[in-house]
């Protein structure tokens, strides 16, 4: 659970809760509440969203936001570790003996290039393979990240439609001031909405997949480049500091602290 979006996005909510009822009461909310502007400007957002991808594209771009609030999927230093790991046993008993090692593998990504490298396969043919793998996640991460950053895009749009929809309606009925207040609270309230759709809910989810998708390919280029150090037979030792150069001090210090990947000499 990442406590962070969530702490976010429920402060910011309860910001704009504050700033509406502050030196009021609680029934002032009502006035910000108003169907027909959240019909125009989620609705259209949304539709809009839809007609520029596919159906499936459409419902995988909306579940990437589950992942803004699960905890990230990557630990590093246990990756590191298990690298260390595998070079002691390739030191010890040859690149062969990988193969059951790979057996134990959950990440598949790791395993697939155990299997290249104990096929034998030639180091810069594992990295080609395996960095156009990373490339082919890459693209598709960013097509989620895209994904929220137009709909962020189309939410103040949206409300300007829905601003010049309810200024229109006003206009016309100048002579009617009942029609007034409902007209200008449509011309108003829709441009409040596409703001809160944008900056509230895209663009911290938007930011949030690029920290996931970042993470994860620092990730699997450690796992590249240990990879192609325990093919190249180098000392384990080597090999560890060569990946926790990729690591910030905090997480250097903790990793050591935690005993790094013993890693045989």
């Amino acid at each position: 659970m990442d406590l962070a979006t969530i702490i976010g996005l429920v402060v910011c909510f309860g910001l704009c809760i504050f700033g509406i009822v502050f030196g009021k009461d609680f029934s002032v909310i009502k006035n910000f509440l108003d169907p027909p502007s959240a019909l125009i400007t989620f609705g259209g957002a949304f539709m809009c969203m839809l007609a520029s991808n596919t159906i499936p594209e459409f419902i995988g771009g909306l579940k990437a936001i589950t992942l803004t609030f699960k905890g990230s999927a990557q630990d590093v230093p246990s990756v590191i570790k298990k690298i260390i790991d595998l070079s002691n046993v390739a030191r010890k008993e040859g690149l062969l003996s990988l193969e059951e090692a790979a057996g134990d593998l959950d990440d598949a990504f790791l395993k697939k290039g155990i299997l290249l490298i104990v096929d034998g396969t030639d180091p810069e043919l594992v990295r080609g393979i395996m960095e156009t793998e990373m490339v082919s996640i890459d693209g598709r991460h960013r097509s989620k990240i895209s994904f929220w950053e137009d709909l962020g895009a189309m939410g103040p749009a949206w409300g300007m439609i829905g601003t010049l929809i309810g200024l229109v309606n006003m206009l016309q009925d100048m002579d009617d001031p009942s029609s007034i207040g409902p007209s200008m609270a449509v011309a108003l309230i829709t441009t409040l909405y596409g703001s809160l759709l944008a900056n509230w809910i895209c663009a911290p989810t938007s930011s949030k997949l690029k920290v996931r998708n970042g993470e994860e390919m620092m990730t699997k280029e450690i796992m590249i480049e240990g990879l192609l150090s325990i093919q190249a037979g180098e000392n384990p030792r080597v090999i560890e500091e060569k990946l926790k150069s990729f690591l910030t001090p905090a997480e250097k210090a903790a990793m050591e602290a935690a005993g790094g990947g013993e890693a045989d000499g």
